[in-house]
């Protein structure tokens, strides 16, 4: 009996089940680096920092969810594109016929390579994230706060297409 009980601790102790919780499915053995390109804006509205806050957000989530190294250009897995949309939208009207709440949504353009597995390519995939604000708000008021949250769950949205393959 002892020895069945000292058997069974030394197969639960040895056995180990591995969760990730960013939900990157990366192969380090074959992928061992990345670069992403600053996306430009090509949207007809423009808001200059969107280029800058957008571009350094989704660095950093690879950087921060993985283990993979930023290289500036020809990292194994590739990623590229543009922001093309930037766009305010009335969404409910009041009695008086103005609008009340108004939706600024971004769209973006992705390009996706994976030298190691092209089977995992895309291109010019488009992925957009919107958020709503009072319409008796000024844009210019809100507009960081805005963009922070959209970047966030655009960032998000890319990553899970790039190396969540699940």
């Amino acid at each position: 009996m002892k020895k069945l009980l000292a058997i069974l601790l030394v197969m639960l102790t040895s056995c180990t089940i591995s969760y990730k919780f960013n939900g990157a499915s990366i192969n380090y053995n074959l992928i061992k680096t990345i670069s992403v390109s600053d996306f430009p804006i090509r949207a007809a509205l423009v808001y200059p920092p969107l280029e800058e806050v957008f571009s350094n957000k989704l660095k950093d989530a690879y950087t921060r969810q993985t283990r993979l190294q930023m290289v500036d250009t020809n990292g194994d897995l590739q990623v590229s594109g543009e922001i093309t949309g930037y766009n305010l939208t009335p969404q409910a009207v009041g009695t008086d016929a103005y609008a009340t709440m108004t939706r600024l949504t971004i769209s973006v353009k992705v390009t996706f390579i994976n030298t190691k597995d092209p089977q995992f390519d895309f291109e010019n995939r488009t992925f957009s994230a919107y958020q709503d604000f009072s319409s008796d708000r000024m844009l210019t008021d809100v507009q960081d706060e805005l963009i922070d949250v959209i970047t966030e769950e655009l960032v998000e949205l890319i990553f899970n297409a790039t190396v969540a393959n699940w």
